[in-house]
């Protein structure tokens, strides 16, 4: 399984933002503009809730399975392996929907003097707050899960087989 790229996201949430940020001027051209609604910072705080939790949870389980600790409850891999892509994929998401709320976020800056407009500005910007924070908790969650480096992945194949 390949590791999250830094770049990767932060690529897709400029792309995502830009466009958003497009859209949100051309929207607001023809005279309306969807507003953000107050649920989605709530969303992404659970979902960054729910990977912080388990990354907490199994890297406690993990720690007393490598101790020995007698009556220590394993981790099985393959539902690591499906947390960490729960975490990658909730990272993705959660770029794109931060970079969304972000370019529309730096559309509403304009518009602060509207008590509704002000309100949606804010909570674009927690929305992007609880993205950042959906992407720290999916990051830690695959570093708590990463395997051990293996020596055979690191030769060089160079090596004479006997």
């Amino acid at each position: 399984m390949r590791e999250l790229r830094i770049r990767v996201l932060a690529g897709v949430f400029v792309v995502a933002g830009i466009l958003s940020w497009a859209g949100a001027r051309l929207w607001n051209s023809v005279g309306t503009l969807p507003s953000v609604p107050l649920a989605a910072p709530v969303v992404l705080a659970l979902i960054a809730v729910v990977l912080f939790a388990t990354a907490i949870s199994l890297r406690a389980r993990l720690r007393a399975q490598r101790e020995r600790r007698p009556g220590a409850k394993g981790v099985d891999p393959l539902m690591a392996a499906r947390a960490v892509v729960f975490g990658q994929a909730s990272a993705l998401v959660a770029a794109l929907v931060s970079g969304m709320y972000g370019g529309t976020g730096v559309f509403l800056l304009e518009l602060l003097d509207i008590p509704a407009r002000r309100d949606q500005a804010l909570y674009a910007g927690f929305s992007v707050l609880a993205g950042i924070a959906v992407i720290v908790a999916a990051l830690f969650l695959e570093r708590v899960c990463k395997l051990p480096e293996d020596d055979d992945e690191n030769r060089t194949g160079a090596e004479p087989v006997a």
